[in-house]
């Protein structure tokens, strides 16, 4: 079947920018409400599971998060980034599935953001990034 716009695939390398911009302003949030606001029920959420020590991995998914989103923002091993994102939003899903009252998000969102660094992994930067396809 013919592509309806093809013209616009001229600017497919936006899709994964856009994405990447996207999910990196929302691992910051996320990351800075993990420090913040939210601390105690992601704390409550780690010693449910029996996580411990339930405020170091707190602190550290956090700063992971703030981190892991400036790399994407910048577009900065972007494919690392999204693997590592993948793997904590797919954890996420997890407790979301066996707890629903643990976290504060349902289901689709992490499902969603999954998604997104899964596409992130597979496509790479797109444009305005410092990674370079090889």
């Amino acid at each position: 079947m013919l592509n309806v716009f093809p013209d616009l695939l001229t600017y497919q390398l936006l899709a994964p920018f856009i994405l990447r911009v996207v999910l990196g302003l929302i691992l910051l949030n996320l990351g800075y409400l993990k420090l913040g606001a939210e601390k105690t029920r992601w704390e409550t959420s780690f010693e449910t599971l029996r996580l411990q020590p339930k405020e170091v991995l707190v602190k550290l998914f956090g700063f992971i998060e703030i981190l892991g989103g400036i790399a994407l923002i910048a577009g900065f091993y972007t494919q690392v980034a999204a693997l590592v994102f993948a793997v904590i939003t797919f954890i996420e899903l997890y407790i979301e599935q066996k707890e629903a009252a643990l976290l504060k998000r349902d289901f689709v969102f992490y499902l969603l953001l999954f998604a997104i660094a899964l596409s992130l992994l597979l496509t790479g930067a797109g444009f305005f990034a410092f990674d370079l396809p090889l």
